[in-house]
């Protein structure tokens, strides 16, 4: 006679958020992640921040000098370097995302490699511009 007790079946559960955050992603998942939340929050900003504020600028020279003294609050200043950080980023990705569907640097050290990169030069540029956003130079 043959013991074939079943094997007990695997049970997936649902998760909560918590255990989401816990999660220790590849620099290659993180960069992914980074450019889908870029894209969100520049297609939330193009309306409600950006094109209002190119509207107001090109209206008069009143108009453009209210929003040179509006724009000299830190906290605004504070807001556009996360848009800046987001374009640099979501056009950084986006051309790794570019050369990966053309097949090159599929394999998984590359792909950590450039996911490095990615994440090195947006911050890069991102602390550049924002040095010449706080008035360094």
């Amino acid at each position: 006679m043959s013991d074939s007790a079943s094997k007990p079946r695997p049970q997936f559960r649902n998760i909560g958020f918590l255990q989401i955050l816990s999660y220790r992603l590849p620099l290659a998942g993180k960069s992914s992640i980074f450019h889908r939340i870029s894209g969100a929050l520049l297609i939330l900003c193009l309306p409600l921040v950006i094109v209002p504020l190119f509207a107001l600028s090109v209206t008069s020279a009143e108009s453009y000098a209210s929003i040179a003294t509006w724009m000299a609050n830190p906290l605004c200043k504070v807001v556009l370097l996360v848009i800046i950080w987001a374009y640099l980023h979501h056009f950084c990705a986006g051309i790794r995302f570019l050369t990966l569907d053309l097949h090159l640097a599929n394999d998984k050290i590359s792909a950590q490699k450039t996911a490095g990169v990615v994440f090195g030069v947006s911050l890069v540029l991102t602390v550049i511009f924002g040095l010449k956003l706080f008035g360094a130079w």
